[in-house]
C-alpha cells in the first residue's frame, strides 16, 4: 500500500472533496490515504485494483469498511461475504479478517481506537 506523497496526510478541514479524487487507483495495486487521524481512531480510502488482496490480519480495533465502489469479498472470522457498492462490513476487534477485490474497489476504512460498549 502506499499514499500519493505529493498530498497531505489529511484532508483540508472544511472543504467539500470527491472521494474519487482522493485516491488515484493503481494497476496492479492498492493504494490508500489517511484523511483523518486522531487519538479516537482514523478515517481512510483504500482503492484497489481487481484482483488484490488484503492478507489475513488482526486488529486490536474495531472497524467498520464502507464500500463506496466496486466488489469485494471479507472474510471475517470462519464467514465470507460479498460486499458491494453501498454496503458496510463491521470488522470487529482481535477477528481476523481479509479482503479480496473481485472488481476494482474503493473501500473507506472508519477505525475506533477505543473500548467497545
Amino acid at each position: 500500500m502506499s499514499e500519493n506523497p505529493e498530498k497531505p496526510r489529511t484532508i483540508s478541514a472544511g472543504e467539500a472533496l470527491s472521494l474519487a479524487s482522493l485516491v488515484t487507483p493503481s494497476t496492479h495495486g492498492i493504494v490508500s490515504r489517511i484523511l483523518a487521524k486522531t487519538s479516537g481512531g482514523n478515517v481512510t480510502l483504500f482503492a484497489f485494483d481487481a484482483g488484490e488482496e488484503l492478507a489475513e490480519h488482526t486488529s486490536p480495533f474495531e472497524a467498520l469498511a464502507f464500500v463506496l465502489e466496486g466488489l469485494c469479498r471479507f472474510t471475517v472470522g470462519e464467514g465470507a461475504t460479498r460486499a458491494i457498492a453501498g454496503t458496510v462490513v463491521r470488522l470487529p476487534a482481535d477477528t481476523p479478517h481479509s479482503l479480496e477485490a473481485i472488481e476494482a474497489t474503493r473501500m473507506l476504512l472508519v477505525m475506533l481506537r477505543g473500548p467497545s460498549v
